[in-house]
């Protein structure tokens, strides 16, 4: 990542591994980046949703940046996420991740209160000339209840500290239409969320994936990122049929929004990539029945020694 390229490829959002709600594993969490650095990823996205930040205190937050670094030790690019509804928290913690020696931050917008776009846009010109690391606006409405217009996303980044741009929302027409009016800032990185969308994403433009299910079997993502890259239509199409039988089976196990998640860590802990499955309160880790409903899921996918072969 430098001022005139912008990221590009696969940055997994991590789980964070734990052994209870104030006990980060750290042991887990090595495993974890070396599997991930192993399967040749472009960069680590730290306390995002799926690694759980805004179920955790605060000391677990910093022990998760704190740690990440160390173990990363400056191989790949790290983002941190500091979302928070208070905007001096999230400036402590971009300030945590940078003596670490992050790489950057990530910031959705706050949540509870709805904020209107010129109230968005007003708080991120407060925000980020505060910020010690260049920053990436998150796009998440389904849980901050506000969206990026493109329009605001091309105001705040008139801050060129602002380099990207993380889109959750799963809607590409409205992606497409951050990436047009963005279009004249080359050095500014437009990722994907949602692994379902993130071939067709980078076919149109997109620089990359910050795709959940890399956590488990990163190869097959940076494979559909390098065949997206290199236009391999029939490629990314063969990809997406595996990557779609990961998405139904593995995180759609229960009947709750905390699935995902839920599913994921199930998932890693029965691959031996973290020791537990335990999720943060107030959602909690499966129960033997759909444990087993998430083994039958791996034990469908094409594993060879817990390698997937594509």
């Amino acid at each position: 990542m430098t001022n005139h390229q912008p990221l590009c490829g696969i940055i997994p959002p991590l789980v964070t591994p734990l052994t209870d709600n104030e006990t980060l594993d750290v042991e887990s969490l090595e495993n974890l980046i070396e599997h991930l650095i192993a399967g040749g990823v472009n960069g680590l996205f730290i306390l995002g949703t799926t690694g759980e930040e805004q179920s955790l205190s605060y000391g677990v937050r910093k022990k998760m940046i704190q740690e990440s670094a160390r173990i990363n030790h400056g191989r790949l690019p790290l983002l941190v996420c500091v979302t928070d509804t208070s905007i001096v928290e999230s400036i402590r913690l971009a300030h945590v991740a940078a003596d670490c020696g992050a790489d950057g931050v990530v910031s959705a917008p706050p949540y509870y209160f709805a904020t209107g776009q010129p109230e968005l846009a007003q708080f991120y010109e407060e925000l980020v000339p505060q910020l010690p690391l260049p920053v990436f606006l998150y796009n998440m409405p389904s849980h901050v209840k506000v969206s990026f217009s493109p329009d605001t996303v091309r105001r705040i980044a008139k801050n060129p500290q602002v380099v990207g741009f993380k889109d959750s929302s799963a809607n590409t027409v409205y992606f497409q239409s951050v990436l047009y009016a963005m279009r004249e800032r080359k050095d500014f990185a437009m990722l994907v969320g949602p692994e379902e969308i993130t071939g067709e994403s980078v076919l149109l433009g997109a620089h990359g994936g910050i795709n959940g299910g890399a956590n488990m079997f990163p190869e097959l993502y940076v494979a559909m990122y390098e065949a997206a890259r290199r236009a391999d239509v029939a490629r990314v199409c063969q990809l997406q049929q595996l990557i779609m039988q990961i998405s139904t089976s593995i995180y759609t196990v229960g009947q709750h929004g905390s699935s995902y998640l839920k599913g994921l860590k199930c998932a890693l802990s029965l691959l031996g990539v973290i020791k537990d499955d335990f999720v943060a309160s107030p959602f909690y880790k499966f129960n033997e029945p759909e444990r087993e409903k998430i083994r039958r899921a791996l034990d469908a996918l094409p594993l060879i020694d817990g390698k997937l072969r594509f």
